[in-house]
């Protein structure tokens, strides 16, 4: 699982555990459906604004969106957590 993949995992469970659209979410952030989409997909990797944004309009810390990402300075890689079974 790359650090994308997780933090899609993450944001996609804090949308729908707000309870709202991506196109809410979106209007929300300041950015465009398709945008939240390709976040929730893996298919982008956020810049440290729209983490902001994100943390902002879900009302959770950007921690939570970043959860189970880490970094192993000696190993020179991501340590990517499995996100826990709903």
């Amino acid at each position: 699982m790359t650090p994308q993949e997780r933090f899609a995992v993450n944001l996609r469970r804090a949308r729908v555990a707000a309870g709202i659209s991506q196109e809410e979410l979106g209007y929300m952030c300041d950015l465009h459906r398709t945008e939240v989409s390709l976040l929730e997909r893996a298919g982008r990797e956020p810049r440290m604004a729209t983490i902001v944004k994100l943390s902002g309009a879900l009302k959770t810390p950007p921690s939570k969106l970043c959860a189970g990402i880490g970094w192993l300075p000696k190993a020179k890689r991501f340590d990517v957590k499995r996100p826990p079974r709903d």
